[in-house]
């Protein structure tokens, strides 16, 4: 256990932090997840929906530390091109 009151702080710091980075990291994954559904099955309008939705929490996320920036943007690139995709079919 710490014992520099800076230390002590330091771990309170982190608890709060890791809480709030496991909440947003979530909250991602289930923009995400919508997306995906929305793309397997074939709901062109929803895919697009969910992916602009997905695209904003991602970059949310890239803001706030939680994910890395490089992370975020090939995801959306990556979701974004799977919507249009399912727009053409």
């Amino acid at each position: 256990m710490a014992n520099h009151k800076s230390a002590k702080k330091r771990a309170r710091q982190t608890i709060k932090r890791n809480e709030l980075n496991r909440s947003r990291r979530s909250a991602i994954r289930t923009a995400v997840k919508h997306v995906e559904t929305a793309i397997a099955s074939g709901d062109a309008a929803a895919a697009l929906t969910a992916q602009r939705a997905a695209e904003s929490a991602l970059a949310r996320g890239a803001a706030r530390g939680t994910l890395h920036p490089r992370t975020a943007a090939r995801k959306a690139s990556r979701l974004a091109k799977a919507a249009k995709a399912v727009k053409k079919a």
